[in-house]
């Protein structure tokens, strides 16, 4: 990887392009310590310290949403947008021809995307003001209002910068915000437990067995999300003329993780409302309740996979139709070596579908447990989770691919010229 980034760097263009993406990120991470006025920091914190909904979005903001900048709340209103279009594009018929009209179709749904995020972020944004509204130092509704708009802005404008990273600089700009909010959390971590380890709070034999857990955590990241089950397909030969076309060989790739970390996210934010519903109410139930599911306990661990792996599946299945796969081979000539066209090549892609996904799901929660068992028996405080973990990983992994890409086309373009 760092021999991919030193030649990238060489070459004018992308570097022109790698500094621009880290201008980008840098306004990002100044913008994560612009506090948002009328607001009792300090009390705040204690907050967010509890491990509620919003302890989990505060990890992706980079500790922006704990510090209550204007970039409180991240991107978690576009990641959540997306994610609502993307199902709305499969129950809904219209949107799902719409999709069908190529770039014009994708254009359209980003702008839908875009309006979505705003009134989303809005709606976000005030009920956090309400919520908090005890840590105001001035609560009126001119504050609430205020606030609000303040975190609803924050919000459109890193999904501005993230648009700008897409199309001037490399990798997804989205998910590199994500990227460099998470990361930005690992110094200060690292530091935490390296001040442990030095007053006796821990050994140091846990320190490197915790160096040594998240070295091949990383590796079965990679591992299970380059991996990949190749279903061959023949496409049957035809004579026009003179000419002989198909009959290649070819295959689908079918991704062990379909879902990604889709289905970690849909199950912490399920699961955390209550606790934070707890945190803001008098109820005696709710207060039970949340402290029934707070994160670390045995039912919210119960839940959790429960969840991980229910999510999993339906995210699977909305993201990869089996049947149209099926018919666009069909349509092609093309067929599955043993298996006959049609209902017996959708049957045994969706056999295939189901045994990955359940091969990722398993993966996902052993990969979000693993921290969970650490802090209990090994009473530590990692600071980042197994869904921060494989977000960083996958992030890293598709900006590398996408500068290798990248290199690849300025190298055969040289060798034509």
């Amino acid at each position: 990887m760092l021999k991919t980034l030193r030649n990238a760097w060489k070459i004018p263009d992308l570097r022109k392009k790698m500094l621009f993406t880290l201008a980008m990120l840098f306004v990002f991470r100044l913008g994560a310590h612009v506090p948002v006025p009328g607001i009792n920091n300090e009390a705040l914190k204690q907050l967010f310290a509890e491990g509620n909904l919003l302890g989990f979005f505060d990890l992706v903001s980079g500790g922006a949403l704990s510090n209550f900048t204007i970039f409180a709340m991240s991107v978690s209103p576009y990641i959540t947008a997306t994610i609502v279009m993307q199902l709305l594009t499969v129950i809904i018929p219209s949107w799902e021809e719409m999709m069908k009209n190529g770039q014009e179709g994708r254009k359209k749904q980003m702008q839908y995307t875009r309006y979505a995020t705003v009134i989303l972020a809005f709606v976000q944004a005030f009920a956090i003001t309400l919520g908090i509204r005890n840590y105001l130092l001035n609560p009126t509704m001119g504050s609430y209002l205020l606030i609000a708009l303040t975190l609803t802005a924050g919000t459109a404008l890193l999904m501005w910068l993230g648009e700008r990273i897409t199309e001037n600089g490399i990798g997804n700009g989205i998910s590199l915000i994500i990227f460099g909010g998470i990361i930005s959390r690992l110094p200060i971590s690292a530091y935490n437990l390296a001040r442990s380890v030095s007053i006796g709070e821990q050994s140091i034999v846990t320190l490197v067995l915790v160096a040594g857990g998240a070295v091949i955590m990383i590796a079965a990241i990679v591992m299970i999300q380059e991996g990949q089950r190749r279903i061959p397909v023949q496409y049957s030969r035809r004579v026009v003329g003179r000419k002989v076309y198909g009959g290649q060989s070819t295959h689908i790739p079918m991704r062990i993780n379909q879902a990604g970390v889709i289905p970690v996210i849909f199950a912490s934010s399920i699961l955390m409302f209550p606790a934070t519903l707890a945190a803001f109410s008098s109820s005696e139930t709710l207060q039970k309740i949340g402290e029934a599911l707070q994160m670390g306990s045995w039912l919210h661990t119960v839940f959790y996979l429960l969840f991980i792996f229910g999510f999993t599946f339906f995210y699977t299945t909305v993201q990869f139709n089996p049947r149209d796969v099926s018919d666009n081979l069909k349509s092609q000539g093309g067929f599955v070596p043993g298996i006959r066209p049609g209902k017996p090549t959708t049957d045994y892609i969706s056999k295939v579908l189901w045994r990955l996904t359940f091969v990722g799901a398993t993966f996902l929660c052993l990969l979000v447990v693993i921290p969970i068992i650490l802090n209990n028996v090994l009473n530590i405080q990692l600071g980042i989770a197994g869904t921060s973990l494989i977000i960083m990983v996958g992030v890293a992994l598709d900006t590398v691919k996408q500068i290798e890409n990248q290199l690849m086309m300025r190298h055969y373009g040289g060798f034509l010229q």
